[in-house]
């Protein structure tokens, strides 16, 4: 039997086969905590709990389009950090049927994440609450502005959580934490991104030495305006050579 004859007779319907959806992890700086964008979902399974905001892949669609489009459609985000996360898959993790998720980083630097804000009544900025220190990874919660817990839909407290986990890891080797600050930035800018992700308070001379000596940061030769005091210089991202 030739490749030909072999597809020609293939019955793709003869395996079960599960859906897949993408959801986005929206996280951006909010009033110097690291912060998540969540719709309330209006509709059954989970009726009333936050979400983070996702959809189902189409058959003619790439991973990254999908997520482009549940971005676009369902955020109202025009244009965001996007990567890949990590893949949840278990058998439980949604009441319908089996459905796998891709889950997706969609990092905004504070005027866009507020931005978001503005153009949609229907996200909801909560803090992220986490417990662990590091690296050592665990359960996070999700805080409405009034300090309120905040149930979650299916999964979405343990996408999360890796989502944190994830940022923390990656921080200080790549360059990651500067997709959540605007192009030019100042140093207490970029240390209060560092502070926000890790949950802790950095040493501010030895931070600065730190990111200086990487040669990530390029000076502009501007200063921030509108500051009733030494404006501090500004600063952009350059990838290392």
């Amino acid at each position: 039997m030739t490749e030909a004859e072999f597809l020609a007779e293939y019955d793709p319907a003869a395996y079960e086969r599960p859906a897949l959806a993408v959801d986005l992890v929206l996280l951006g700086l909010r009033a110097g905590r690291l912060a998540a964008l969540l719709l309330k979902r209006d509709q059954l399974p989970h009726g009333g709990r936050w979400a983070l905001p996702g959809g189902f892949v189409g058959i003619d669609q790439t991973l990254d389009a999908a997520a482009l489009h549940v971005l676009q459609e369902k955020a109202g985000i025009a244009r965001a950090h996007l990567e890949q996360l990590y893949t949840f898959g278990a058998l439980d993790r949604d009441p319908r049927m089996r459905i796998i998720s891709v889950a997706y980083l969609a990092l905004l630097p504070e005027a866009d994440f507020a931005e978001a804000l503005e153009r949609s009544a229907a996200l909801m900025p909560v803090t992220i609450a986490v417990s662990w220190p590091g690296e050592t990874g665990g359960e996070v919660t999700a805080l409405s502005p009034k300090g309120e817990t905040l149930p979650l839909a299916f999964d979405h407290a343990a996408i999360l959580a890796m989502a944190i986990l994830r940022l923390r890891g990656k921080l200080d080797y790549s360059d990651v934490g500067f997709a959540l600050l605007p192009e030019h930035f100042t140093l207490r800018q970029l240390q209060d991104v560092h502070e926000a992700v890790l949950g802790t308070t950095l040493n501010k001379p030895a931070f600065r030495r730190r990111m200086l000596d990487r040669g990530w940061l390029a000076p502009t030769g501007l200063r921030e305006a509108g500051t009733s005091f030494r404006p501090a210089e500004l600063y952009r991202f350059q990838p290392s050579r």
